[in-house]
């Protein structure tokens, strides 16, 4: 069995970050911003997530940066709130085999953020908890948010909900679509069992849909690797943006993945967390259409979910 090593490394000019590795898979994290984790991948691969070369190592400043990687908002999106800066250092706390990354509390929102890490020992997967906490004095109406940057040249996987026979003279899906999104753009495929969205590096403007996906996953492919987020749908929770819990957004650099928590009103010293499980697979090949997703993609996805 692999041991799960815990290190500190300078990673693109920022020079202190974390590396968790179980010999299998690693991930960087920065503490100098965030917080984010700026790199996830196995061991001598690619990395899974986008980085954009311009910001990385940049510390300070007043101006929120995408810098890549994968990071924790909260919903509904609004200039403020949501584009608080996290340009500054975070805590990073090691116990019991976790890491735990805390940003102090942002000063425009009164929210603070954490991001706690458990790696596997002996499997390419990944624990990710993100916590959010209201150090307000009054409660504010929120969703944990959670964002993966993808690299370019992939593409996302969602899928919808299933057909209740019980049920069939009923809508059972809720489909978002932002203003700036044609729904007949070539980038996405709008399937009977999938949603597929692809990153096109060519492509001239950005692309973003929401789901209420309720299937607890979804999932990048890219490279012969297949990315794979688990997370908890709960049924009858209130969702933001049309009770979207999975959304993706693209542009001609990057593909965001993106799970949402339901909707709560968080009291003044509550904390919220919504967890996602991260697991990364090989042999993986580009889906073209829904006939590969079935063949290839679907069958691992159960294999996962049956633990």
């Amino acid at each position: 069995m692999d041991k799960v090593t815990i290190e500190k490394i300078e990673f693109k000019g920022w020079k202190n970050c974390v590396r968790i590795s179980n010999g299998i898979i690693e991930l960087i994290a920065t503490t100098d911003v965030g917080p984010r984790i700026i790199s996830f991948g196995f061991l001598d691969g690619p990395n899974e997530f986008a980085v954009f070369d311009e910001q990385a190592g940049m510390i300070g400043g007043d101006e929120w940066r995408i810098y890549g990687g994968h990071r924790l908002w909260h919903s509904p999106e609004k200039a403020v709130r949501t584009y608080s800066p996290d340009n500054t250092p975070i805590e990073m706390i090691e116990e019991d085999g976790k890491v735990i990354l805390r940003q102090p509390t942002e000063s425009l929102t009164g929210i603070t953020k954490e991001i706690e890490l458990e790696m596997s020992p002996d499997e390419p997967k990944l624990s990710v908890v993100h916590r959010i906490t209201n150090d307000n004095l009054w409660a504010v109406d929120l969703a944990p948010w959670a964002l993966s940057v993808m690299a370019p040249g992939g593409t996302a996987v969602v899928p919808q909900p299933e057909y209740a026979e019980e049920n069939g003279f009923a809508p059972n899906r809720s489909v978002s679509v932002w203003p700036y999104a044609s729904m007949g753009d070539d980038r996405i495929n709008w399937g009977h069992d999938y949603i597929m969205l692809k990153q096109d590096t060519m492509a001239k403007g950005p692309f973003k849909f929401g789901l209420n996906a309720d299937s607890n996953w979804c999932a990048y492919a890219n490279n012969g690797h297949l990315f794979v987020k688990l997370f908890d749908y709960i049924d009858e929770a209130l969702y933001p943006d049309y009770e979207a819990s999975v959304e993706c957004y693209t542009n001609d650099r990057m593909l965001e993945l993106e799970t949402l928590g339901p909707l709560v009103y968080l009291e003044p010293g509550a904390v919220i967390e919504h967890p996602e499980g991260w697991v990364l697979l090989k042999g993986i090949e580009h889906p073209q259409g829904e006939k590969d997703i079935k063949e290839n993609i679907q069958p691992e996805i159960n294999r996962i979910l049956r633990g």
